[in-house]
């Protein structure tokens, strides 16, 4: 499992990197491993401005749908394009070619009350 330590995550299993004014966001390769085979990704939410902890959209797998939450609040600037033609791409580069969104953050102190790489995956190991 791959934890870049680069990265802020959420207990959802969302990730965020701040990229100067703006942060990229996507699921973590944990979550895309729980979830398996993803097919379709619906993120309906460009142009919005979203509450930290709210939905932004939704990720479907062969067996289930998850809504996908925000790390901190912001404006949804861009969805992944390459998203809709080629879904498994989150399973296949969750911390690259599989970001979901890019935005921008309202406050980046809320960066400050997400987990660490170390923290996420002690989460996720017990």
């Amino acid at each position: 499992m791959n934890f870049p330590t680069d990265l802020k995550y959420t207990k959802d299993h969302e990730w965020i990197r701040v990229d100067g004014d703006a942060a990229y966001v996507g699921i973590t390769d944990y979550a895309q491993s729980e979830l398996g085979e993803i097919v379709y990704v619906d993120i309906t939410s460009q142009g919005e401005t979203i509450a930290k902890e709210e939905s932004f959209g939704t990720i479907e797998a062969v067996k289930t749908v998850s809504d996908l939450f925000m790390p901190v609040g912001g404006k949804v600037l861009e969805v992944n394009a390459e998203l809709e033609d080629a879904p498994q791409l989150v399973n296949e580069d969750p911390y690259g070619k599989g970001w979901l969104i890019k935005m921008s953050m309202n406050d980046a102190a809320e960066l400050d009350e997400l987990l660490s790489a170390e923290e996420y995956q002690k989460l996720i190991n017990n």
